[in-house]
């Protein structure tokens, strides 16, 4: 019997873990925040990275959450812990990863933002779409800060776009960079694997130095995923282009 109740004991604790990941917040630094939902990708749940930030004026989201069921939960908890509204979101691409949530996020008066480029991919794609759209390089100003959004060129999608905040350093690359956490560039299935690398090469001579990258999946603590995004494209390279073997004329 005691065996059973530790055993219950166990299953119930794992249970609120998991629980407990479906939505995590965590302070980067000042007034930004990335929060993290879940979903099922290969049969495993898997992390997905956003990013808030507090303003006087109220709350900025970039990307929505990945999992429908974490709309308002995240709208709930930034209400509740810093007293403010959500009144801006930006989608960084359109795979609904970042954009799963435009369509509930209107519905609760915020201003869902995406490219034009974006939008069209959405609804090709039947994605939800945001509500306004930019057509190229764009700075929002809200609450004294300063968001850039920037379009590197094509990579992991060809509307991948990154979001910068000049004050803080801050660099959100979304899905077009990777963690330095994992040793695959993971889904390439609407990568331009040929322009990538010349895009995040463009991207670190327009933003060189920053203090903080947040990726779009997994550990989001090192500051190197640009370099490490360009590491792995070489090694994929090299995996799927692999030397020519040596005949003995050659030798």
């Amino acid at each position: 019997m005691k065996t059973k109740n530790l055993i219950t004991i166990a299953l119930l604790l794992a249970f609120c873990h998991i629980r407990a990941q479906n939505l995590q917040i965590s302070k980067l630094t000042g007034d930004f925040y990335v929060y993290t939902t879940y979903n099922d990708y290969k049969g495993k749940p898997f992390p997905s990275n956003g990013l808030y930030l507090v303003t006087d004026q109220g709350v900025v989201i970039i990307d929505t959450p990945w999992d429908k069921s974490k709309f308002q939960p995240l709208l709930d908890s930034i209400e509740k812990k810093h007293h403010k509204k959500a009144i801006l979101c930006i989608a960084t691409h359109y795979h609904d990863d970042r954009t799963a949530g435009l369509a509930y996020f209107k519905s609760k008066g915020i201003k869902t933002y995406s490219s034009e480029l974006t939008k069209k991919l959405c609804r090709e794609h039947q994605e939800k779409e945001a509500e306004f759209t930019f057509k190229s390089d764009t700075v929002f100003t809200v609450g004294g800060y300063k968001i850039e959004a920037f379009y590197p060129g094509e990579g992991h999608t060809r509307d991948n776009i990154v979001v910068w905040f000049e004050k803080d350093r801050l660099l959100y690359g979304g899905c077009f960079v990777k963690s330095t956490e994992t040793a695959s560039l993971g889904n390439i299935a609407d990568a331009n694997l040929d322009a990538w690398g010349e895009s995040l090469q463009k991207l670190y001579k327009k933003y060189p130095k920053p203090t903080y990258v947040i990726p779009g999946h997994l550990g989001w603590t090192s500051n190197k995923a640009v370099v490490h995004t360009v590491k792995l494209l070489r090694q994929h390279y090299k995996e799927t282009h692999p030397e020519p073997e040596r005949t003995r004329h050659q030798e």
